[in-house]
């Protein structure tokens, strides 16, 4: 049997400082018992097995506290080394990856087989109960091309327009598979391919696919795992709390630049949809999502209107 504690004995310290931690995640976890939390799990923070498997913990912790927990994973290192591997090179215009029908079908390959289902497997594997899914399966998501991104020519600095190919942008969301599999006690993930009006896939940006599904399911908060702390200001501090406008500021300065941009675009664009919060997480950090929405002191950049 258990040795029982008896009142000439003090609690063990680590046993105590397991409950109080409880006991300050109890308002958070009422508050957001019935919510929707959507979660875009990027490539690169998944390249580590144990972090891997600390992110399908929270997942499951959230789901059994009554958070319902869509995933929407990236995979652009993953699909960069198999294009590699085929020997297909690759070209970026303006962060997207020119996509031909060959590089399509590689990415739908990439994500919604090996990864989509690695995912799968490793929130199984942490007593969950997920699903596997893209963007194309029951028209969960509609696509239309993007239209071609302009670039300067390397050769004579002419600006030219790149046809990006088959990358697409969502424009419409049908939330009901996605409501069915939540009501079950089930998990999404959802693999960032679309279907076009024209038959056609789409390879579309895991951020946006997730931004747009957030704003569709009107989430309670969209998270952002890369790997990055989150927006950090000139002096390399965490700025925690952002709005539209302030993101415009710093924009302005040159506080923020590069990859950070579109990522804050994407959680500008899903608190104006009706998502609550938006937050950029470094998806490194052990049990990021749980020490942002159950302490009382966050994990990274939170934007909200």
């Amino acid at each position: 049997m258990r040795p029982r504690m008896n009142s000439k004995h003090s609690p063990d310290p680590a046993l105590l400082a397991k409950a109080e931690t409880l006991v300050e995640a109890l308002p958070y976890m009422q508050r957001y018992a019935g919510k929707t939390f959507v979660v875009k799990y990027g490539g690169h923070a998944m390249g580590d097995p144990e972090a891997a498997r600390d992110f399908a913990e929270d997942v499951v912790l959230m789901k059994a506290v009554g958070i319902n927990v869509v995933v929407v994973h990236g995979g652009g290192p993953q699909i960069g080394a198999m294009l590699k591997k085929l020997g297909v090179e690759s070209q970026f215009v303006g962060g997207l990856r020119v996509t031909d029908k060959e590089t399509a079908q590689i990415a739908e390959m990439v994500l919604a087989g090996s990864i989509n289902k690695e995912i799968v497997g490793w929130i199984s594997g942490a007593g969950g109960r997920a699903v596997g899914i893209s963007g194309k399966d029951g028209g969960l998501v509609l696509c239309e091309k993007v239209l071609g991104k302009r670039e300067a020519d390397p050769n004579s600095g002419i600006e030219r327009n790149v046809d990006l190919g088959f990358v697409g942008d969502p424009v419409r969301v049908d939330r009901s598979i996605l409501d069915t599999l939540t009501q079950n006690g089930i998990i999404p993930v959802v693999a960032p391919v679309g279907i076009g009006a024209d038959g056609h896939t789409y390879n579309v940006n895991a951020d946006t696919m997730a931004g747009a599904i957030a704003a569709e399911l009107q989430a309670a908060r969209f998270f952002l795992l890369t790997d990055v702390a989150g927006v950090l200001d000139k002096q390399g501090q965490l700025l925690t709390d952002l709005d539209p406008e302030a993101i415009n500021g710093l924009e302005a300065d040159g506080t923020i630049s590069g990859g950070m941009i579109p990522k804050l675009e994407t959680c500008v664009r899903a608190v104006e949809g009706g998502v609550d919060a938006a937050v950029i997480l470094d998806g490194r950090v052990p049990h990021a999502m749980l020490l942002e929405i159950f302490t009382d002191r966050g994990a990274g950049t939170l934007v909200r209107r």
